[in-house]
């Protein structure tokens, strides 16, 4: 398959790490790659060959095989495999083959060590993914604490049997922790009620005390997943307590082990793929918290939790778009569903609303555009049922205004930028961040860049947009404080999204409109800005470090609450950290304040 040089760099700027890279090194880059076209189930490579380069997937699926013929991935669109490979002595460790025909970028062994060996951000970025590696090895290191169940079930030892049973059924558990005066005396299995009580023909009102495990194994909440599984293995047992101190904290089964090992970005993607109704996709979104948990617990930076957890939305995005052609028929014309918002920046974490939006060819007609609004209302109402629920704001394509040719899209930008009201202000700024899921991305190529050059001529425009973007400030409070919420809910929190890392987010915003950068992810913002002399290379870096901090904080924050089974959002409360993690967050948010303060002043340009 042909491809051009421009098609080949708006691609890689789409996948990370190659749209971090510098804009001059990405250039050089691009000549290297050789687009592949391949047949379903054509071997890309086998076990044991030699690799000649890494690949990423431009189009089509991949499945990868471990050296015991099992399957450890199905990779999409903008995945990479083979990267291992030339990381251990350029000999394949998997097998890869077409899952359907498909199109490959590759890029030589040669310029891919090269990238690695200069660019810390692709050295860290293929050394942490190692997309193609057995999942399992993650359980070495990854704390009980991030396995266990936080809130185990309980009884007392002259509970029946009879009752005990119920509890278990009831509660969709195989186990129950036996105490006595706050104490664990004993541990309960569903095999202990078949074996000892069915199998013996004990009475329905045996006291529970006749039949549990008395000398228990348990393990702190400081071992590690392999410590667990080594001692069920060794003792054959299925269920482990965790004890902190005297103090019962958690339990850890096996099928706690499953579940992690089985939960990954690419298990959850290829599933969501090939469901065959909504009600399957809802099933696997519902996993994302746990995948949040183990992508943090496994020390992904926050940009790259955020992508994976992203591309599954795009992924249920796409999918919806064909069940919904499916039930419709063909688009009448061609059409590009866009994602704004942190799906369109790709952070999203574990709570996220949805914001989208559809461009039409300009041949579209009055007559044809009931198609898109039934389009857009299969996709959205799926994004729903599916936990992306319905923006607050009604910025969706189920909302006419939304739904448009390309020349209605074309004047609604030339009208923002002309007359710069508060409306206009907001709406450029979730526009900004657009980023093509779905359709022909044709119609969007234009519109984005004429967009940025008017928009960045027009200082007027950018003055508003720049006022618009300070009212969202970090939460700095007197005598080196935080200023927490006052009332509500949540009183006495940090609201980590719009005081955290929203003031990140809209600064990256205007150093993109000032440079004219196409990047919509704030990190790449950020580090295109210090590569167009938009921003300097100390703001650059004080902010990226004050941006992972403050993400960090947030992710670590909703892990917490998902540890603790309750849903992720982003209200921290500051008695929840150390004196040490209170004090460099709070450098962080100055970091962010000082920051807003130079581009309120006209200093953005030096940061």
């Amino acid at each position: 398959m042909p491809l051009t040089a421009d098609q080949i760099t708006r691609f890689l700027k789409s996948v990370h790490p190659y749209d971090a890279l510098p804009e001059d090194a990405l250039a050089a880059l691009v000549p290297q790659f050789e687009p592949w076209a391949v047949e379903q189930d054509f071997p890309v490579y086998d076990l044991g060959d030699r690799l000649h380069g890494v690949f990423i997937v431009y189009e089509g699926k991949i499945e990868v095989r471990d050296d015991n013929d099992v399957v450890v991935s199905h990779l999409g669109v903008r995945n990479s495999f083979g990267e291992r490979g030339l990381m251990r002595d350029g000999i394949a460790v998997t097998s890869a083959r077409a899952e359907t025909s498909s199109v490959l970028l590759v890029l030589p062994s040669g310029p891919f060590r090269k990238l690695v060996d200069t660019y810390d951000v692709a050295r860290k970025f293929f050394d942490r993914t190692r997309s193609d590696r057995p999942q399992e090895r993650s359980l070495t290191t990854t704390l009980v604490d991030t396995l266990m169940a936080h809130d185990p079930v309980t009884c007392a030892p002259d509970a029946t049997v009879q009752d005990a049973a119920r509890l278990m059924r009831d509660r969709g558990i195989s186990s129950l922790c036996v105490m006595q005066d706050n104490a664990l005396t004993g541990f309960l299995t569903i095999r202990d009620l078949s074996g000892k009580v069915l199998a013996e023909g004990r009475p329905v009102d045996t006291p529970v005390s006749d039949i549990m495990a008395r000398d228990l194994l348990t393990l702190p909440p400081t071992a590690i997943g392999s410590d667990v599984l080594h001692a069920m293995m060794e003792h054959r047992i299925g269920h482990i307590p965790i004890v902190q101190g005297n103090k019962l904290v958690g339990v850890v089964t096996q099928t706690d082990l499953t579940r992690f090992q089985a939960v990954s970005s690419a298990e959850l993607v290829g599933e969501i793929a090939h469901a065959a109704t909504v009600a399957d996709m809802a099933k696997v979104t519902a996993r994302i918290p746990q995948l949040l948990v183990q992508l943090v617990a496994g020390g992904n930076r926050h940009e790259v939790v955020t992508r994976l957890i992203t591309d599954i939305a795009d992924t249920v995005t796409r999918r919806l778009l064909a069940m919904a052609e499916a039930t419709l028929g063909p688009a009448p014309v061609p059409y590009l569903w866009l994602a704004c918002g942190s799906q369109g920046r790709q952070e999203q974490t574990g709570v996220s609303d949805q914001d989208n939006c559809l461009v039409l060819h300009d041949d579209v007609t009055p007559e044809q555009m009931p198609y898109f609004a039934d389009l857009a209302k299969i996709v959205s109402d799926g994004l729903d049922v599916c936990g992306y629920f319905y923006c607050p704001g009604d910025m969706m394509a189920t909302n006419p205004r939304w739904c448009q040719p390309v020349r209605v899209w074309r004047d609604y930008f030339a009208r923002w930028i002309a007359k710069p009201d508060p409306e206009a202000q907001m709406l450029a700024s979730v526009m900004f961040d657009l980023r093509p899921i779905g359709g022909d991305e044709s119609l969007f190529t234009g519109l984005q860049s004429g967009t940025l050059k008017a928009a960045s001529k027009n200082s007027i425009f950018v003055a508003h947009m720049i006022s618009n973007s300070l009212k969202h400030t970090p939460p700095l409070g007197l005598l080196r404080g935080f200023a927490t919420i006052r009332s509500g809910e949540n009183r006495n929190t940090l609201d980590m999204k719009h005081n955290g890392v929203v003031p990140v987010v809209d600064l990256a915003r205007i150093y993109a409109l000032q440079g004219q950068l196409t990047e919509a992810n704030t990190r790449a913002r950020l580090k295109a800005a210090e590569g167009a002399g938009v921003l300097s290379p100390s703001g650059a870096r004080d902010l990226l470090d004050a941006y992972d901090l403050i993400a960090e904080s947030r992710l670590d924050h909703q892990v917490a609450r998902v540890k603790a089974g309750e849903k992720p959002d982003n209200f921290l409360a500051p008695t929840d950290l150390s004196d040490f993690e209170r004090s460099h967050l709070r450098d962080a948010f100055v970091v962010v304040k000082t920051l807003q303060s130079a581009l309120g002043h006209g200093k953005g340009m030096l940061g």
